[in-house]
Formats: structure tokens, sequence, C-alpha cells
């Protein structure tokens, strides 16, 4: 199945940050294509990162698109967010190393989020820092994770909580990897498109209430415009906040529950957008009990969130010193102080951080169990 049609024509954009500027190119086909791929290569060494799932559908064709006189080395790692972990990143260094590969050598990431976020950190530490590129192949790093520079592995209590800010040379997005992609895996990634509505373009949102059954058709136009649109909103919050000090926080909607359940149940359990697509629903639902989001607007994206697939409930064993024991080591929580992704209207996100103590006790005590 290919999702190539005569709608899906390629797209560019760009990530202004001055001397670390890079473009996200968007389309079918651009795997494997040597015009996409080779200009952004910092020397001859080129080592491609990938895993167990991926490397059979796709590790060939990346290849392909690599000059033919590139030094290549290969790495297939084993999948799943388990494996994100600093033994793993260790792999690629012993890779590097034992290929002998110096300063201007570069990394593919060639996976999900998990390949991508490790290979960046591989790619920040090896030898002080060294190119890499992402070719992103599932919905959720595709509209995030491949974008933006944040890098790094998960700790038993916490995740992501160690890592570094490492930009990309470029982001490759060949949007036909998407055919191959279980439909759970699908889902997982439109709560991260949903996301962006959510905190910053109502009328995106909007337009993702009527597109939701086209996007999890994988129709070619309807994907290719909620790629681009996802991928212009993030670029514009990590050029205004590079390092997460301000506004960037907001693309965490979600996610202090979301990681809470996903270190609780163990990773890999829930899905990454799982998670944040229950977490999205928590927060929409406390920033009703906060008197912002009232009960329509709530049951939009309660309705948007099932439409895409996700769960409307958190785990039934969680119970509420469960969310607040993880949450509170949270990497955006300031002096001991818990620090929000809230509503205050679809299309408007802020940072709040005098929640009180009771309204999210009620919040964790009644939100639905499965």
């Amino acid at each position: 199945m290919t999702l190539s049609d005569s709608s899906s024509a390629q797209r560019r954009l760009q990530v202004a940050l001055g001397s670390r500027s890079y473009p996200i190119h968007i389309g079918p086909g651009l795997l494997g294509d040597p015009e996409w791929l080779s200009p952004y290569l910092a020397g001859r060494q080129v080592m491609i990162v990938t895993n167990e799932t991926v490397a059979p559908l796709y590790l060939e064709r990346c290849r392909g698109g690599l000059p033919a006189d590139a030094e290549v080395r290969e790495l297939v790692l084993p999948d799943g967010e388990a494996t994100k972990t600093l033994a793993s990143v260790s792999r690629i260094w012993d890779a590097l190393l034992e290929a002998g590969f110096n300063r201007r050598c570069t990394l593919v990431a060639l996976g999900g989020g998990v390949i991508g976020d490790m290979v960046g950190f591989a790619a920040a530490c090896y030898q002080r820092g060294v190119a890499f590129i992402q070719v992103p192949t599932t919905l959720l790093s595709q509209v995030d994770s491949s974008v933006g520079g944040k890098t790094g592995v998960n700790h038993p209590l916490g995740k992501n909580m160690i890592g570094a800010f490492w930009q990309p040379r470029a982001v490759l997005i060949d949007t036909d990897t998407l055919a191959s992609l279980p439909s759970r895996e699908l889902s997982a990634g439109l709560a991260e498109v949903i996301k962006y509505g959510l905190i910053r373009d109502a009328d995106f949102l909007a337009w993702l209430e009527e597109a939701m059954p086209a996007l999890r058709d994988l129709d070619a136009a309807a994907l290719t415009r909620a790629i681009e649109r996802s991928c212009a909103l993030k670029a514009e919050i990590v050029a205004e906040d590079e390092t997460e000090q301000g506004v960037r926080a907001l693309l965490n909607l979600g996610h202090t529950f979301g990681h809470a359940i996903e270190a609780h149940q163990g990773y890999g359990k829930w899905l990454h957008g799982e998670a944040v697509g229950a977490g999205m629903l928590m927060a929409a639902e406390l920033s009703h009990r906060l008197g912002w989001l009232d009960e329509a607007e709530v049951a939009r994206t309660r309705a948007l969130i099932e439409a895409a697939g996700l769960p409307l409930a958190v785990p039934a064993e969680m119970g509420e010193e469960d969310f607040l024991a993880r949450m509170r080591l949270d990497k955006k929580n300031l002096d001991h102080r818990l620090r929000l992704i809230l509503l205050r209207a679809l299309g408007d996100a802020c940072v709040h951080d005098q929640t009180p103590d009771d309204q999210l006790s009620a919040l964790l005590r009644d939100f639905p169990r499965r």
C-alpha cells in the first residue's frame, strides 16, 4: 500500500534557529532518494540506527539514499519504549567507536520517537557533538519528537529525565512510511496532532473534528495537511523558545499526567500517545473545574480524543498518590511547585502553578478508570 497521490506534493518548512536552523521536508517518496538525504551529511562516515521493526521495511531504502562513496554502518536495536535507556545509547557509542568514526560523521535516526531521541542524544554526546538527521517513520515522531532537538532517555523514576537539546541537520518525513503503521500507533500519533489544535490553533482543531475519519483511513491529503500544520506550529514554538524556558512548555499539554501513567505502568505498556490522549482529557477536565472551559468544550475534546481511537480513562490500578508521586518528578516543576499545562479556551493553553491541592486531588480520584 502507498499513500502517494497527486494531492500530496512535497512541502518544506524551516525551523528558524539562526546558525542551527534546519529544514523539514514532507512528502511521499523521500526515503531512498539521494536528493533528500545526501545534502545534509557532514562527511563520508554515516551510521544508520534503526530498530528490529523498521529495519526490514525501510533500512535498505534509506541506505539507497546515501552517496555511493559513503562509509556506511548500520545498527539495529530492539524495538519499544522499554529500550530507551543509557544502555541502548551506549551500544550506539560502541558501534561508532568500533568503526572509528570521527567528528565529521553523521548519524541517521530511522524509526519512531524512541530511536530519534536516543540517536539524537548519542550524537549530542559523541566527541562532544556530531551531526544527525531525523528520518521519522511513525506519525507521532513525524509531528512531534523529530522536530525541536529534544533528545534523551528514560529513567525508572521518570520519562525523558536524562538528555540534551541537540538539533538535527534536517528532518525528512516520508509520508509513505505511514502505510505500514499499525492502527494503534496511528492513534498514538493523532494524540500529538490534536494537542497542537488544543494549545494554539482552534481552526485546526475544528478541521481535525471533520477530518478525523480520513486521517484514520490514511487519506494522503489529510495526513499531509495534518503533518504540515503540526510541524509548522512546533517549528514556530521552538523558534520562540528552543530550550523550554517559556512558551515551549505548552507542548507538554497532557504530558504530566501521561508521563505518570507511562512510568507507573512500565514503559511500553501504554503507548506515549495513548497516555497523552488520556492526559489531555484530564487537563481539559481540570481546566473546566477551574472555571476556564465550559462543559461543551470538554465534550468536544473528549469526542475528538475518542474519534482518534485513544483512551478516555486511566489505569484502574493507579490511585491519587500513584499519580502525584510521578507528577512531582516532572521536569517542568520549579521550586517544588507542580506546573501543569491547562486550557483557558480551546486553542489557548497556559502554564499554571496555582492549582488548589483539593481540586487536583478530586480530579485524580474522580477521573474514570478502566
